[in-house]
């Protein structure tokens, strides 16, 4: 198999823009042009999760399509969602599923959407490889760093677990706007952006792959496809949920793992979101099957988990029929599996 090896986001933005995409870095960086701008152009923007799979479809789209444009844009889910309801782009990339307040947003400005999950993936912790201390992590010591009331606190390796040195210990974190920021808090302390704020953040997954890899006292989550990108720069931590039912030992995020739901509470499904007036345009409706289509592959290629062809017919189905609407919306999302994620569409 072709594997991809991906770009810091900037880096790769360009070569999309410039080989593939025909527009300026600095347009695609701020999120692409507005659907109406030409019948030849599909705009895509929101998660930094989500962009590596979105790139790839883009990027096999155009060698096919090659009078149809394709931007790719990285403002995190909560941006890209604020883009897409206000209808400013066709497509939404999402590493968790549209919020009460974005399905509110898009109600007011008339915007109707189609969801389509398209892979999976896991949240991984990550240590500097010289943090030989860190063998293993719990959800409890998790929710210990990272509560809002952790912040000016819980500062050092050793107020975790007795045992782990007494040094400064330095958090990294994806950004505020991001869905992985939404969905490790939840996971962990319980409630979607409850979390204290004195960690390093970014809505680029490359800048912190970066911190952790530079810094011998650092911590912090990312996504599993952003490890296995750069697996020869960081540690993996094994994780344990403390639940007998999902056995007794820490479990390491892996393709296998993250596909059965054993790496517990951080696997999830990631998404986009497509605009349903935007759909109705050739380019779009195109592009779309292509997704959904080439997914099972192209997902592998840049490290995300398949959804396997059960659920990708479900998904082409849902595409097809225009199924409108969230079948997770006021649902607790955490830890859902491929096979509760296709209960979820049938009992629709």
């Amino acid at each position: 198999m072709k594997l991809r090896f991906r770009h810091t986001a900037p880096l790769a933005l360009l070569i999309c823009t410039l080989a593939a995409c025909g527009q300026s870095a600095q347009d695609a960086r701020g999120g692409a042009a507005p659907s109406g701008s030409g019948p030849s152009l599909v705009t895509l923007d929101g998660s930094s999760t989500v962009f590596p799979i979105s790139e790839a479809v883009a990027e096999e789209f155009q060698k096919v399509e090659k009078s149809i444009r394709v931007t790719v844009g990285i403002s995190g889910t909560g941006g890209g969602f604020q883009k897409f309801c206000r209808a400013e782009i066709d497509i939404s990339d999402a590493s968790r599923p549209i919020s009460a307040t974005e399905v509110e947003a898009c109600r007011k400005a008339g915007v109707e959407y189609i969801e389509l999950p398209v892979a999976y993936d896991g949240i991984a912790i990550a240590v500097n490889p010289k943090a030989n201390w860190a063998d293993k992590i719990t959800t409890a010591e998790l929710k210990t760093l990272w509560a809002p009331d952790a912040q000016g606190k819980v500062a050092r390796w050793s107020q975790v677990r007795n045992g782990w040195p007494d040094r400064e210990i330095h958090l990294f974190g994806a950004g505020v706007d991001s869905g992985t920021y939404d969905y490790f808090t939840e996971a962990i302390n319980g409630k979607a952006k409850a979390s204290r704020g004195d960690f390093t953040s970014s809505e680029d997954d490359n800048v912190l792959v970066q911190g952790i890899a530079n810094d011998e006292l650092a911590l912090g989550f990312i996504p599993f496809a952003y490890f296995e990108g750069n697996h020869d720069k960081l540690k993996l931590v094994p994780v344990d949920d403390g639940k007998a039912d999902n056995g007794n030992e820490p479990v390491l995020p892996s393709p296998d793992t993250i596909r059965t739901g054993t790496y517990q509470p951080l696997s999830r499904p990631v998404f986009i979101y497509v605009s349903k007036k935007a759909s109705e345009r050739t380019e779009v409706q195109k592009f779309v099957e292509f997704y959904v289509k080439h997914a099972e592959k192209l997902v592998r290629e840049v490290n995300y988990v398949g959804l396997g062809d059960a659920a990708y017919e479900m998904v082409q189905d849902r595409f097809a029929k225009r199924t409108l609407g969230s079948v997770f919306l006021g649902a607790n999302t955490v830890g859902v599996t491929i096979d509760q994620l296709l209960a979820k569409e049938r009992g629709k």
